[in-house]
């Protein structure tokens, strides 16, 4: 399979959007909605979307594997976002102007602080040696998943530095309609981005584990394709996603043979989201973790190993 494109900047979708004024499906702060028109994004038919390869968009956290210490780290999303003045100042300028171009930054002023550690993400512009804030104000950005970082506890138990692995969940190479979690060295994951899904992150939609006993894992972008995807067309989409049990999905994310990455949310439809049985929590999996690692997860998964269960979300610790 060749190499997919990594998460590194803001997706577009697939379809130019418009921006209603009316509260957000998909954020509860936000008091406007991006809707899809039915007129297909240039961005998408420039990369030949026709041809690119449909996967599965993840419900997490994005994540990205590089080295730190020298040796292969988890990193965490972590956006650099402007202060609250200046958030008002740039949400005003951008109502006034119906855009945020000319909008003036000072990025050493206008910025909350983030760790010494931090850095920005791949395709990030500069200016003057400083990264530039993107049309939403932010600067994307990671910083990296310490074992003592307690915000990013759940982060840490899908990942042992000691051996160098780490939990990730993907379909098995003999049966694609299966999925398996194991154990992967961190190395074979370098310069990848990847979705950490699981009981406490974004409201678990998976259905994954329970407060007791949490199970998170990592999963790698573009490695879980769609069968059969639909057209790129407004209507065979909504239909596709509303009829066709592989419909139940988050949404698509194309991954172009440029390397341009495509996507289309639910919400984007007007569509809800989550789905009471995903497509991805309803697909049986296969546990083959024998690397034994430090941390309570790891450990939880090798007492399981070679065990199948018929459903993603019906994985639990007490056999």
């Amino acid at each position: 399979m060749r190499r997919l494109g990594s998460v590194q900047q803001k997706i577009p979708c697939v379809f130019l959007t418009d921006v209603m004024e009316e509260q957000s499906r998909k954020r509860d702060c936000q008091q406007f909605q991006v809707v899809a028109t039915e007129n297909v994004n240039p961005v998408a038919l420039e990369a030949n979307i026709h041809s690119a390869l449909a996967t599965e968009k993840l419900d997490g956290t994005c994540c990205y594997v590089t080295v730190y210490k020298g040796q292969p780290y988890l990193w965490a999303r972590l956006d650099r976002r402007p202060n609250k003045q200046t958030e008002k100042r740039f949400k005003k300028y951008q109502h006034s102007h119906k855009s945020c171009k000319g909008f003036t930054w000072n990025i050493e002023e206008d910025f909350k602080p983030v760790p010494e550690t931090w850095i920005p993400a791949h395709g990030v512009k500069h200016h003057s040696g400083c990264p530039v804030p993107d049309e939403h104000g932010h600067i994307p950005g990671w910083v990296p998943v310490e074992r003592d970082n307690k915000q990013y506890c759940w982060h840490s138990s899908v990942v042992d530095y000691n051996v160098g692995h780490a939990l990730v969940l993907r379909p098995r190479r003999d049966n694609e309609d299966m999925l398996e979690i194991t154990s992967v060295p961190l190395a074979e994951l370098q310069e990848q981005t990847l979705e950490l899904i699981g009981t406490n992150v974004n409201g678990n939609p998976y259905g994954l584990g329970s407060k007791k006993q949490p199970v998170h894992c990592l999963v790698t972008h573009g490695s879980v394709p769609i069968r059969n995807p639909p057209p790129v067309d407004f209507q065979q989409l909504c239909s596709w996603f509303h009829e066709n049990p592989d419909g139940r999905v988050e949404g698509i994310v194309w991954h172009c043979s440029d390397g341009t990455l495509i996507k289309v949310h639910r919400h984007h439809l007007g569509l809800k989201w989550p789905e009471a049985n995903t497509c991805l929590g309803n697909k049986p999996t296969a546990i083959r973790v024998d690397a034994y690692g430090s941390t309570e997860l790891f450990t939880s998964f090798v007492a399981l190993n070679g065990h199948c269960f018929s459903r993603l979300q019906d994985i639990h610790f007490e056999l």
